[in-house]
């Protein structure tokens, strides 16, 4: 679905541009409904996106499990119930259960709709500066989109990517390898 976003970015065969929905939940809805349908098989995507991408069917498969998701449920409760000092703190405990559709909203809504743009893309990136530090630079959308393989996403002197450092620590300790 990314590489669709990418090459249909802003029209309408983007399967997340904010600028053909009414709001952030139908955009949402539908990304999820997209994904669910090519993650079940029930469709395939275009021949253009079908190879060439990473497979982990073991990861998948866990990651996919209930029994996963509701453990993982369990361990947020049981970090509250040990680190929470009040009892509005617990309120915050959906923000942690969604966190990852929350934060796939925000990105697409955001990045394609507020901010600035250092480049023309043909499309309606944006940047959304100071917000995206607490996105890990994923709000720099449109420097994203001018360079959809760099590590990087700051491209300007006053511009930050956060997960960036983490991966040059990672590639250092090799953890992980860096393609140059």
């Amino acid at each position: 679905m990314h590489r669709m976003h990418h090459a249909y970015s802003d029209t309408e065969k983007d399967p997340h541009s904010p600028h053909f929905f009414k709001d952030v939940w139908h955009m949402t809805m539908r990304t999820k409904e997209i994904y669910l349908n090519y993650a079940k098989y029930n469709v395939q995507p275009e021949k253009a996106f079908r190879s060439n991408y990473p497979e982990w069917k073991v990861l998948d498969r866990i990651t996919n499990s209930w029994v996963v998701r509701i453990t993982f449920g369990i361990g947020y409760v049981v970090f509250y119930y040990y680190f929470a000092t009040a009892w509005w703190m617990y309120l915050l405990l959906p923000i942690h259960f969604f966190m990852g559709p929350i934060h796939g909203a925000i990105v697409n809504w955001c990045g394609h709709k507020y901010g600035y743009s250092n480049y023309n893309n043909d499309d309606h990136s944006k940047n959304t500066l100071p917000i995206d530090i607490f996105l890990m630079g994923e709000l720099m959308q449109n420097n994203h989109h001018k360079s959809p393989n760099s590590v990087n996403f700051a491209k300007k002197w006053y511009e930050f990517d956060p997960t960036y450092p983490v991966i040059l620590l990672l590639d250092r300790v090799r953890i992980i390898k860096l393609k140059r």
